[in-house]
Parts: structure tokens; sequence; C-alpha cells
């Protein structure tokens, strides 16, 4: 089956736009914020709107008077390296480049991991994702830009494509990175704080949204961010995506039969990149692959993804080489993996995202302090 396209509203709010919002608050030109001295960006990674409001009663802070209309699209894939990249430039992946977990470099012709993979593989960050990040564009209006996050992360080429402009602060648990936030913006007028919290990904990836320490971690979250927000400071709480639970039996394994004129096989088990040998027929190709996940997942070509604008309605030379040949989209509660790869690990993660779904693309997006309604 052919890509199924989400259906969205035309005007529907999308994590892209938040950085602009928060400057034209700043600015007292916003037509959506109320003027604020100090705006904090608070990304909880990995938290969908679904299954924020279904476990509501373990984040009573969170959801307290969260109205339908609190929810923002993310980018596809929806992946972290994708999505929180487009929220931290204000651009889409086709723009940014980031347009996957795992992505080919077709000048070395090998696969580099979006997340972790800018030092094995000699990737700079200013170079692979040259679109200026939400700290630069602070920093040239003269304003404090803070980042707090996980001490692990303060040097890492992800963190140096992403965050580029921001003074790195690190705090240990939510509650401190939380506090952490929210001093700086009092201390800085007119600064822009962002504040990450990775906790409810963890554990989603490991143990799966349905699990107690999912739970735990969102109750952990929600207790952080109930701490008083400092006087005419003003607080945005999103996410980069969701996730859906993939049981043993949604997994599907290709194996070498099924990847014949395939040279690589990208991005990760609910969005697959597939990158085809020179010599390949891409249509014979997918032809076979619609032939062969018939009701799994739904495929299309590089071309058809681009002229949907699944990336944005502008791509890139740079980004467009990094697609793959053919783009496979995981249905329901599926997974597809590479059964030829030696690396198996993703076959053990519960909470999966990169999908279409609605539960991985709605995220919330809730105002608080001087944002409050």
């Amino acid at each position: 089956m052919s890509l199924m396209l989400p259906s969205e509203s035309p005007t529907a709010r999308s994590v892209v736009g938040v950085a602009d919002d928060l400057f034209a608050s700043l600015r007292g030109e916003s037509a959506v914020l109320p003027r604020a001295d100090s705006v904090v960006l608070v990304l909880i990674d990995g938290l969908g709107a679904i299954s924020l409001r279904a476990h509501a009663g373990h984040a009573r802070s969170l959801t307290a008077g969260m109205a339908k209309k609190d929810v923002a699209h993310s980018v596809f894939p929806s992946t972290t390296a994708a999505a929180l990249t487009s929220i931290l430039t204000g651009v889409w992946p086709g723009e940014h480049g980031l347009v996957g977990y795992r992505v080919l470099d077709r000048e070395r012709d090998v696969l580099v991991n979006q997340l972790s993979g800018w030092e094995s593989e000699g990737i700079d960050p200013a170079v692979w994702q040259s679109a200026p990040t939400v700290f630069e564009r602070g920093r040239a209006e003269g304003r404090p830009v803070f980042a707090v996050g996980v001490a692990a992360y303060a040097g890492s080429g992800f963190t140096r494509a992403t965050l580029r402009g921001a003074d790195f602060v690190a705090a240990q648990s939510p509650a401190d990175r939380v506090e952490a936030a929210y001093e700086l913006a009092e201390r800085h007028p007119g600064a822009l704080v962002y504040c990450y919290l990775p906790e409810v990904d963890k554990a989603g990836h490991k143990h799966g949204i349905a699990s107690r320490q999912w739970v735990s971690a969102l109750e952990d979250v929600d207790a952080a961010l109930a701490r008083r927000i400092p006087p005419g400071v003003g607080v945005i709480v999103t996410s980069d995506h969701g996730m859906v639970d993939v049981p043993g039996h949604r997994q599907t394994v290709l194996e070498a039969e099924h990847l014949d004129g395939v040279r690589h096989v990208g991005g990760e088990p609910r969005m697959l990149h597939v990158y085809l040998q020179p010599e390949s027929d891409v249509d014979a190709v997918l032809s076979r692959w619609r032939s062969d996940l018939d009701g799994v997942a739904d495929i299309g070509s590089k071309a058809e993804a681009i002229a949907s604008g699944l990336f944005g309605q502008t791509v890139t030379d740079a980004a467009a080489s990094r697609i793959g040949d053919l783009l496979v989209v995981a249905r329901g509660s599926g997974a597809v993996y590479d059964g030829t790869a030696a690396d198996q690990r993703s076959r053990g993660m519960v909470g999966q995202h990169g999908g279409l779904t609605p539960e991985e693309r709605q995220v919330p997006l809730l105002r608080f302090g001087a944002f409050a309604r």
C-alpha cells in the first residue's frame, strides 16, 4: 500500500512553530501568547497527547485545565532526531536535514545514527545541520539563552547540532532541571530557557507506555512541573513525539529474500529508510515491497514523500540525499525489522515511534505561568 498521509486540519498547530511563538511573546508581538518577561520551553521527550490524557490521574499538574485544543502535531518521521531539531530550529526536517534516526551519508556510503553517531562517523554538526538554532537566533537579538539538560549530553554531536548558541546547564533529576530553568528565567529578563526531560521516553522504550515504570516516570515529571513558576515567566510544555507499544506478534522481520536490490536499511522499525543498490529498478522494488508488506506497512518512494510535503514544503539537496529511495511506515502497532542486520537490539524495545499514527504525532502543547489562560 502507498503512503497514507495523515488527515490534519490545515490550521492545526505544529511543533515547528513553537519557537517563533516564544520569540514573538518576548517582543510583545504574539497573536497566540501573552507577553512574558522570560520564557521557558519544557520538552518532555516521548510524551504523546493521547497517552497523557489516558493517564491524567498520574499527571494532575500537567493535565489540570488541559483543553482539547492544547495539542500540536509533530513532524515526519515522528522521531527525536527529526522532531527535536525542528522544535529547536523552527524549520521542517526537509530544511534542517535530520530526516530520521539512522540515515545514509551517500558520500561515504555509511549509515549515520543521528543521535549518537556524530563522533564515530566524523560528522561536523555545524555542516550536517546548518539551520540556525533558536539559541543562535536569540543571541542575535541580544537575549540570554540557556539549555538545561543531562550532563552526559553536554558535549555530544547532537547537542552541538541542536543547542548551538546556548549556555548549557546540567542538572540531575527532572525536579532539579525544572528548578534550574525557572531560576535562570527569573534571573535573566528577556531570556529563552530550554529544559529537556528524557525520562518518560526512556521508560517507554524499555518497558512500554502501559508499564508501571512509564507511569512512575510520568509522575516524577509531573511533580517536577508542579513547582512555583516565577512571576512574569511564561512556560510552554510540549514533546517531540508520542509512542506506541509494539507487541511481539506485530514484529515483521525481513529476511535476505525480501532485501534483494537493497544496499542499506536505515531509519527505525516504525519508519524505515530503504536505500537501494545503484542498479536497482526503484519501481520494481517498490512494487515488490508493497506486495510483501501488504497490510503491514504503507510504502512510498522518495519522490512521492517529497512531493506530498511529508518532510515540509522545502527539501534541500542535502536532506533529499539522506531520504531513503523507499519509505516504509509501519501500520497500527507494528514494526518492521531487517533480519539480516547484526545489531538486533531494537527488537527488544517495547515503546516505539517514527510513524504517522495520532499516538505518535499528537503531542501536548500546554501553557503555564504568564502564558496560563
